[in-house]
């Protein structure tokens, strides 16, 4: 494994002029900026996710995805949580406090939420933000993931059917960060990376289109308080096209 100067952070290529929109990649880029690491991005489509990185994994991974990292001596290393392990473990301040209760929360209603939700963004990405040479990739795989067209999945499980199962879990996230009354961030004044992950969430969805972002945090119970930690992110936010 060839050594570089700077971590190479792989993200999704969007047709905006390449600024990270995925929650996934946005997971791993706080943790870096956050950390203060010098890094470098590189953006792919889809199609092009196991072509780049199938190479450097041995044995091979079931799925190339992004987030994945190359270390400065060579290793790459996929995965979001264990990313954020990695780098913590080795550069341990400022810490991640990756045994907050509220991480081991959210770990819990994310993927639940996600799939209450999928009908109000897995349509709206081909459309929305990806280059042509990614849309072929995502209608396929998604079809095959849910079984059915897409349009048939927006018909069926987006719009209000989709947000009203959905806000039960926005509101148990709500009730998690209004629980310190200290605040902006689930554990008061200090940050986390459950502040990364929820941050990383709602960026995903301000970046699908404001209509979805605006619904999202109505049925939060209480869109001020996601508003305010994204302002208290916006130090390791900024940075999202490189």
């Amino acid at each position: 494994m060839a050594a570089q100067n700077k971590i190479t952070l792989f993200d999704l290529a969007s047709k905006d002029g390449n600024r990270c929109w995925s929650l996934n990649p946005w997971k791993a880029r706080f943790v870096l900026n956050f950390k203060g690491l010098d890094y470098q991005t590189e953006f792919l489509e889809y199609p092009d996710l196991k072509t780049r990185l199938a190479p450097h994994f041995d044995p091979p991974l079931d799925t190339y995805t992004s987030p994945t990292v190359q270390y400065t001596d060579g290793r790459y290393v996929a995965d979001s949580k264990v990313i954020a392990q990695t780098i913590d473990k080795d550069h341990p301040q400022p810490p991640l406090h990756l045994d907050s209760p509220y991480l081991t929360k959210l770990e819990e209603i994310l993927p639940n939420l996600m799939q209450a939700l999928s009908g109000n963004y897995v349509p709206f990405i081909p459309k929305r933000l990806l280059n042509e040479a990614s849309v072929p990739y995502w209608y396929r795989t998604r079809e095959a993931k849910f079984g059915m067209k897409l349009d048939e999945l927006e018909a069926s499980q987006g719009g209000e059917p989709g947000f009203s199962k959905a806000e039960p879990l926005l509101r148990q996230v709500t009730d998690a960060l209004k629980e310190n009354p200290y605040g902006p961030f689930f554990a008061g004044k200090t940050v986390s990376y459950a502040d990364f992950v929820w941050a990383g969430f709602l960026i995903f969805w301000r970046r699908i289109g404001e209509d979805k972002f605006t619904e999202v945090l109505k049925r939060s119970g209480d869109p001020a308080a996601h508003e305010a930690l994204l302002k208290a992110v916006e130090p390791w936010s900024e940075r999202d096209n490189h």
